[in-house]
């Protein structure tokens, strides 16, 4: 709980909270040392409260949805200074989602992507607005594969028109680029993953 948190962050203060300041005067640092507060002292903790108070007030600062880097195993974010990312071979699974107003399930766009894992969170389908194969699709509903889960058909010029069918599947909640074209088409996130990596109800 919190109490043991300030505990031991005190004891780590006491231990190794002068490290950093003794380098930085080693350094050549000409701070005024006498000022010299630490963060969780009751006043600069009561300073820090009402700044946050005062940016929310005034809409500053809120509280939302936002993509991290999960560590199944630490059961934390994890900043993406310490991410290390590696190119893979990967493999494209095709996969037809069927106009969700077509009976015959006849009519569907083609969806080319190297995580079908993800199409549990899928949350459109979007096609270049340029992309004459596609055009006649913006606008309309298609069914999600395996979930039935009815998701709207969008444009945005960030599909590349020349990879895979040219028709990308939108998972706001698994992947930056996705996040960003959720964000500009107001789709919702949907996290299919527990917080130990298992998949959920979603």
């Amino acid at each position: 709980g919190r109490e043991e948190f300030l505990r031991r962050v005190w004891t780590w203060k006491e231990e190794k909270g002068g490290y950093i300041t003794a380098q930085m005067r080693r350094l050549g640092a000409s701070a005024d040392w006498s000022r010299e507060r630490f963060t969780l002292e009751p006043a600069m903790s009561a300073a820090v409260t009402e700044a946050f108070i005062q940016l929310h007030d005034k809409g500053l600062i809120y509280r939302g949805s936002y993509l991290v880097n999960w560590s199944p195993n630490l059961q934390t974010a994890v900043s993406d200074l310490e991410v290390d990312y590696s190119e893979e071979a990967g493999t494209l699974y095709l996969f037809k989602y069927v106009l969700a107003d077509d009976e015959s399930g006849q009519e569907f766009i083609p969806v080319a992507t190297t995580r079908p894992e993800t199409i549990l969170g899928d949350s459109a389908v979007c096609v270049h607005p340029q992309d004459e194969r596609f055009r006649r699709f913006v606008g309309r509903q298609v069914r999600v594969p395996m979930t039935g889960r009815v998701v709207p058909v969008i444009a945005d010029e960030y599909v590349d028109r020349d990879f895979g069918t040219g028709a990308l599947k939108v998972t706001p909640a698994h992947d930056v680029n996705d996040y960003e074209i959720g964000k500009r088409h107001q789709l919702p996130l949907i996290n299919m993953l527990n917080k130990d990596a298992t998949v959920n109800e979603a």
